[in-house]
């Protein structure tokens, strides 16, 4: 053999330090995983590293497997996650995928490649422990793509427009990355096929699609994969991996091993920021992205912003990156001549004497929230400067902010909030002219009233023969106050509606005098005070039955129960839909001492849907039965407005924390679409529904939303279950399961036993319930079934 060249010798060596360095990675990969599963191991036996170390390697032996693979196994059986079911159809298979050029690693890194699981787990352990996007794509190259045969990785992370920005890549050339670092929207490539077909990219050869993409002149004819990127349902980017020759197609195995690389990029996208050039705003931003939807569902003007940088670095101004639909500019501009401005272009008057942009920096830079009130915001339009006062807020989330201002002059949106009022607080307002005899009613009178709205007003002169005769004292003085003295007065009384219904009312009424001082117009209001009489005539009742003995305890329970069955009975009329069974039941706590908050509704609306609750009213006693009258009546008067699910109880939220004295309660709520046979349901801190189906049972998915009353706001997760012939859904209270010595799981698990065998009719199956419930709390149990026909 002939001796080598001083060069020959050089580059001899470095191929040698190369392997050593490959090998001395790949062992190091290979100990942290043997380290982790001696951890489980500690962890589950309770013994000592020592002892965890000789436990691995003699089950390693009984089963016949190395120490690396048993490991791996121990660290599936631990983790349970996508990249486990991947691994143990790995570990289970009769033979490993590896790639031709797999050997090159040297003994230490067959030793790490010795089963694909392995290698996956290696790759895992190597993207995690990564610095950046850059680490992450050379660390699933290197350990888990090559020994398919792969020869290069791209990821790619999507921007809210639809572009895509390169953030890391191994196996092209840096010439070629850096052509490739940005893909503007709706440009054809194969990472964007991947991004919009949720399903993935496997393409035999590139040559064949005619797509371009990074690499294709490395690898013109090799094989592609473009596999979206995501993780809870939002997709953060694409994994792109290339081939050097065409692509057979792969097993199972091997596609849900790139699905689960896929999933690994996704975590770390989530917290990618896109770079950005000098002079240029970040082409994309997560964070500006989620404020976007935030910034559409609010009432005022909102703007969002997000940093703009100079050639050195700084931040120069904010880019508009978004205005709502509610934006109103104060110059009268629409809002396309200020979307995508910078903001001191739009406002200049910015840095002026409102110092408004010094505040939204000191936001950015700080992240502590600003608030003004009237602030003069100002706006420069052809060189003539227009100002408006306005209240101003102004909040980062993340590296974005959110630019809010109320102008006072909204009296069109104050009206609308009046309205609301007015319906919420059930007040209908009136104005009588006594001089022509016209008479104007809201909508809400006449509601109170029980009439048409297409009838007559009545006239105040009329209002004796509309009441309880009981009450003619009453609103004889009423009528004398306001029309002979002239003076504002009120009254409560009965109103007897051509229904038969009696409702109780307040009436506030004022005279508007002419500059003679003669009479001209009466106006005034109606305030439904049903609910609260009643509350109060059983308040009265019981703290005067409280006198001082346990008698007149045990009688105030007893009103509170009658109060409770009097406004939600225990059998009710069941509903006539077509095609559709709606059955309730209500079972009264075993002692009197513990009658609670617990209701439940059934309703057919007039836009043809269902109404299915139930709820649970912290505490017991008068104070729970009350505010459950009130939340029950609140949230079946507000689903007559035709909103969703999870608006309900973002409103029924705000009645518990503001009008009920600060109660708390759980709730589910359901709108059930006879036509198209499907439940859209929303929670509030309440076990969710259980659908039966054949000889199956499973509660719906845990969605997300708090307790009632226990914030100012909140916002609730919706979700939609398709219904089938025969289909059983139930709504239940917790006094349906709950036990003093068993968990809430283990509770449920007995539900769903229960309600596998479905008799012949839903009235059936609820009784069946109520018969073999367990729940030995004595509480309250509320249970609202269906079935579809």
């Amino acid at each position: 053999m002939a001796p080598l060249s001083p060069v020959g010798r050089l580059a001899a060596t470095v191929d040698r330090l190369s392997r050593e360095v490959r090998a001395a990675q790949a062992e190091a990969e290979g100990r942290a995983l043997v380290e982790l599963a001696k951890g489980i191991l500690v962890a589950r036996l309770g013994c000592g590293p020592a002892q965890a170390a000789r436990q691995l390697a003699e089950l390693a032996e009984q089963s016949q497997v190395t120490p690396l693979e048993f490991a791996v196994d121990v660290i599936n059986q631990a983790a349970r996650d996508r990249m486990s079911e991947v691994t143990d159809a790995f570990l289970t298979a009769t033979a490993t995928v590896r790639a031709s050029d797999a050997g090159e690693a040297g003994d230490a890194g067959e030793a790490v490649a010795e089963s694909a699981a392995v290698r996956l787990r290696a790759a895992e352990s190597g993207a995690l422990a990564a610095d950046d996007t850059q680490a992450v794509a050379d660390a699933l190259l290197e350990q888990a793509l090559r020994p398919l045969g792969a020869v290069a990785v791209a990821i790619w992370a999507a921007g809210y427009d639809g572009s895509l920005t390169l953030a890391g890549s191994a196996g092209f050339s840096t010439a070629e990355a850096t052509r490739w670092r940005y893909v503007p929207p709706d440009v054809a490539t194969v990472a964007r096929r991947g991004l919009t077909e949720r399903e993935g990219q496997w393409i035999t050869s590139l040559a064949d699609t005619g797509l371009p993409s990074v690499g294709r002149h490395q690898y013109p004819d090799g094989g592609r994969v473009a596999v979206p990127a995501g993780t809870g349902g939002r997709i953060h980017g694409v994994l792109e991996i290339a081939w050097p020759t065409p692509l057979a197609p792969q097993p199972p195995q091997v596609v849900r091993q790139v699905e689960a690389l896929a999933e690994l990029c996704a975590h770390t996208l989530e917290s990618y920021t896109l770079p950005h050039g000098a002079g240029q705003e970040p082409r994309v931003m997560p964070d500006a992205v989620e404020l976007m939807d935030l910034a559409d569902g609010l009432y005022d003007p909102a703007l969002v912003l997000v940093p703009h940088l100079d050639a050195a670095g700084e931040l120069a101004d904010f880019r508009i990156q978004h205005v709502n639909k509610s934006f109103l500019d104060p110059a009268g501009r629409p809002r396309a001549m200020v979307g995508g401005a910078l903001l001191l272009e739009a406002y200049p008057m910015a840095a002026g004497e409102s110092e408004l942009f010094r505040y939204v920096e000191r936001v950015y830079a700080t992240g502590e929230p600003f608030r003004a009130r009237r602030m003069n915001l100002t706006a420069l339009v052809d060189q003539v400067p227009l100002s408006a006062l306005a209240d101003i807020s102004v909040s980062r989330h993340g590296n974005a902010v959110l630019l809010i201002w109320r102008i006072e002059d909204e009296a069109a949106r104050l009206a609308s909030l009046l309205q609301h009022a007015q319906r919420l607080g059930r007040i209908g307002g009136f104005e009588e002219n006594l001089l022509t005899g016209e008479i104007t009613w809201n909508g809400q009178l006449f509601d109170l009233y029980g009439r048409p709205r297409t009838s007559t007003p009545v006239p105040l002169e009329e209002l004796p023969a509309h009441a309880h005769p009981d009450d003619a004292v009453t609103i004889g003085r009423f009528l004398r106050t306001l029309m002979h003295h002239r003076r504002p007065t009120s009254a409560a009384f009965r109103l007897q509606r051509p229904d038969g219904v009696t409702r109780h009312v307040r009436a506030v009424a004022e005279p508007v005098l002419d500059t003679d001082d003669r009479l001209l117009v009466v106006r005034g209001a109606y305030q439904d005070i049903s609910a609260q009489h009643w509350t109060e005539v059983a308040l009265a009742a019981t703290r005067d039955q409280l006198a001082h003995s346990e008698q007149q305890a045990i009688e105030r329970n007893r009103l509170t129960l009658q109060l409770q069955h009097a406004i939600m009975p225990p059998a009710q009329t069941p509903l006539r839909v077509p095609d559709l069974q709606v059955a309730v039941r209500y079972r009264p706590a075993e002692t009197e001492q513990l009658v609670g908050g617990d209701w439940y509704d059934a309703a057919m609306l007039p836009s043809g849907r269902v109404l299915l609750c139930v709820g649970d009213v912290a505490g017991h006693g008068i104070e729970a039965a009350t505010s459950m009258v009130v939340l029950r009546n609140a949230l079946r008067g507000l689903a007559v407005t035709g909103a969703g699910p999870g608006q309900l109880l973002s409103w029924l939220n705000i009645v518990a924390h503001h009008l009920t004295g600060g109660v708390t309660a759980t709730a589910v709520c359901g709108l059930y679409d006879p036509a198209r046979r499907t439940l859209r349901w929303a929670r509030a801190g309440h076990l969710p529904p259980v659908l039966v189906r054949g000889t199956e049972a499973k509660p719906l998915p845990l969605l997300k939303g708090m307790l009632l009353g226990a914030a100012a706001e909140a916002a609730y997760e919706e979700d939609e279950v398709q219904l089938a012939g025969a289909d059983t859904l139930l709504m239940y209270t917790d006094g349906l399961i709950e036990r003093r010595d068993r968990s809430v799981e283990e509770a449920l698990t007995q539900l769903l036993n229960t309600v596998r065998p479905t008799p012949n009719t839903l009235d059936q199956h609820l009784d069946r319930l109520l018969t073999y419930s367990r729940s030995d709390t004595d509480d309250d149990t509320c249970l609202v079934g269906i079935r579809v026909g």
